[in-house]
Order: structure tokens, then sequence, then C-alpha cells
């Protein structure tokens, strides 16, 4: 039972992340939920994945804009 426990609380610990990411990133760096399950799988290791692409896209993004 601890391990279906451990995976709920993955899952609302990403869920999290991707509210942050959602209400403080660009529009369109991070794959909707159902974009990640074709793109990525169904798993939490693939949420998490697309949640971090999505946060580099975004910091490579802003320091691309930086002077230099």
């Amino acid at each position: 039972m601890e391990a279906q426990e451990n995976i709920r609380n993955a899952w609302a610990a990403l869920k999290l992340v991707r509210m942050a990411i959602e209400q403080t990133c660009p529009a369109g760096v991070l794959p909707s939920e159902e974009a990640v399950l074709l793109l990525y799988g169904p798993d939490p290791i693939h949420e998490g994945e697309a949640l971090a692409k999505s946060i580099i896209e975004t910091v490579e993004r802003l320091t691309s804009c930086l002077p230099r």
C-alpha cells in the first residue's frame, strides 16, 4: 500500500509544479497533460521530464534576452 501512496504523492507534487510552470512560464513551453502521455509516456517520470524540459527552455529563452 505504501507504494501506491508514494505514487499518488508524486503525482500531486508534479501537478503543483505544472501549475507553477503554467502560471509563470511562456505559453507553449509545456505540453498539455494529454500531449505528455503521447510524447513521453504515462508514468510520473515522464511528466517530470516534460516539466524539466519546459523549465530549461524557459531559462534559455530568458538568458538569451540578457545583454552580454
